[in-house]
């Protein structure tokens, strides 16, 4: 159970913590005794993840695409330290973008970087200042797409790509002011994030064109096939949020955190077959014909 308000004296924003991996870390890094800033873009959000840990738990009105919103974030949180310091920031914010990128609309992509990617970065630069004060850590969610990328989920894949090329530069960066980056590669988990690309999908099933329906109609019913079967199969949160706290908390923390053998075993083979051969792996394990 955590402790006092005043016997906090290590804290961690996390931006993203509505649902899913960042709600599920929130709760654990506020059971280990951190002062948690569960970054929310709804006040209500904040409220029920209250209620779920306890009072101590602060509530941080974020949304990483508006830079004056990440402005006064900063602000609250280096005016509320007291006497805690800031040792971590797990950048967990996301969505995902989906459809075939010949007929994705720009702002679509766009959306999809400014959140992904250029949004980590704004969070990150703006937390720095405090972190540099503790050699603290920073964390970056990545993705199994990070690193392979699936059709239908190229928006997706990359901006999880620019992530994994962020974190690395960004590692020898700051390393002179010892302040340790890794990134956490999960494949698929069980969160509400599949709820919303299954919703995505029937949208994009109900709304396209004749043509579009011609040219990926037939790709994009066995993608939504594809998307129950990995939910369903998706390894618990809980395994998420133990390689975060590792990297938080660990002497060593690993610089990348590739989770599930499964998507193990696809970095390690997918690094040297062929590309040819590798598309007709990717293919094959989501259904898709041709």
């Amino acid at each position: 159970m955590a402790g006092s308000q005043s016997e906090m004296t290590q804290s961690v924003v996390i931006t993203g913590a509505s649902t899913g991996i960042g709600a599920a870390c929130a709760a654990e890094l506020h059971r280990r005794g951190f002062r948690v800033f569960a970054g929310v873009r709804k006040a209500s959000d904040g409220l029920r993840l209250q209620e779920q840990t306890s009072r101590w738990l602060a509530p941080l009105m974020i949304d990483v695409t508006d830079a004056s919103s990440i402005a006064e974030a900063a602000k609250t949180v280096r005016a509320s330290l007291a006497e805690s310091r800031l040792v971590g920031l797990v950048n967990n914010a996301g969505i995902v973008v989906g459809g075939p990128l010949e007929t994705l609309p720009l702002s679509e992509f766009r959306r999809q970087l400014e959140v992904n990617v250029v949004g980590q970065l704004a969070v990150t630069q703006a937390f720095l200042p405090l972190l540099r004060e503790t050699q603290g850590r920073i964390v970056n969610v990545g993705s199994f797409s990070g690193r392979v990328a699936v059709p239908y989920s190229g928006a997706y894949a990359a901006s999880k790509f620019a992530l994994e090329a962020m974190t690395d530069a960004l590692r020898i960066e700051l390393r002179r002011w010892r302040i340790s980056l890794s990134i956490v590669e999960p494949g698929s988990v069980k969160t509400p994030i599949w709820d919303k690309a299954h919703v995505q999908t029937e949208q994009f099933l109900s709304d396209v064109t004749p043509q579009t329906e011609a040219l990926y109609g037939d790709d994009m019913r066995a993608m939504r096939e594809a998307s129950v079967r990995l939910a369903a199969s998706g390894m618990p949160v809980e395994r998420v949020v133990r390689a975060v706290v590792h990297a938080l908390t660990s002497p060593f923390p690993k610089t990348r955190y590739p989770l599930g053998a499964q998507t193990r075993l696809a970095f390690v083979a997918f690094k040297f077959l062929p590309a040819r051969a590798r598309d007709w792996f990717v293919r094959r394990g989501l259904g898709l014909k041709g």
